[in-house]
């Protein structure tokens, strides 16, 4: 095998952001880490600024930027102290359990539509009907969702009507005579449109989670594809292998 010598090393590119945004991810890393667990009282600003070598204006952004984030509280004559919060998990193999994670969904939109390409792309035809919806954990916006089910048996069924369905779209699907059977995901994380930042209150450089997701019925036929978005700061994607 070949090594590389001195010259051929690759040069690291340096961390360009602001410091508070340094500092918040430093912090960030420690909370989601344990290191500084629910109840931990953070050093004082001063201390921290000498430490950053920063003002004491930046450690208050970055705190500012975890409290946003719902990392950090304040409490008036005390300090700052890490919250009492935990990640939402996505696994691969169950999505949520609307009963254990005491969910509900609001509709934004219904209707036969033009597919975009990479869905078209996925259902194999370019007419779909879509359901859009809003998913809210308490008063908390969580997650977006965008579901395509292809236009050729879903048009004047249940999928296309504006109001929730009951068992869902699986039961649905079945009852045409297409079960599920299994999916796909692919993740990827990017930032956040406007629309999803304003519907999700996304909370500045915060990027999000996009799940591409497909699901097969029998004989790999294509039955649904739906894109899920979701606030990066509230999530972690949870994977469980056997072998």
């Amino acid at each position: 095998m070949r090594h590389r010598g001195e010259r051929g090393r690759r040069t690291v590119k340096r961390d360009t952001r602001p410091q508070s945004e340094k500092i918040a991810a430093a912090t960030r890393a420690q909370i989601m880490a344990g290191l500084l667990p629910p109840g931990s009282k953070l050093p004082s600003i001063p201390r921290l600024a000498a430490e950053w070598e920063v003002s004491t204006a930046t450690v208050q952004n970055a705190w500012q930027i975890l409290r946003t984030e719902g990392y950090l509280e304040s409490e008036t004559g005390k300090g700052v102290f890490v919250r009492e919060r935990s990640q939402f998990a996505i696994s691969s193999v169950a999505y949520f359990d609307p009963v254990e994670r005491e969910v509900r969904y609001e509709i934004l939109d219904v209707g036969e539509v033009e597919a975009p390409a990479d869905i078209a792309a996925a259902l194999g035809e370019e007419r779909a009907v879509l359901r859009h919806r809003l998913m809210l954990h308490g008063d908390e916006r969580v997650e977006l969702s965008w579901s395509y089910y292809p236009a050729t048996f879903a048009v004047g069924t249940p999928l296309g009507e504006r109001k929730r369905i009951r068992g869902g779209a699986p039961r649905v699907l079945d009852d045409l005579g297409y079960p599920e059977r299994r999916f796909v995901d692919r993740v990827s994380v990017r930032p956040p449109t406007t629309e999803e930042a304003e519907l999700l209150e996304i909370p500045a450089g915060v990027h999000v989670i996009r799940q591409f997701r497909t699901i097969y019925s029998n004989d790999e036929k294509v039955v649904e594809v739906t894109i899920v978005v979701l606030p990066g700061h509230l999530y972690e994607v949870s994977y469980s292998v056997n072998f």
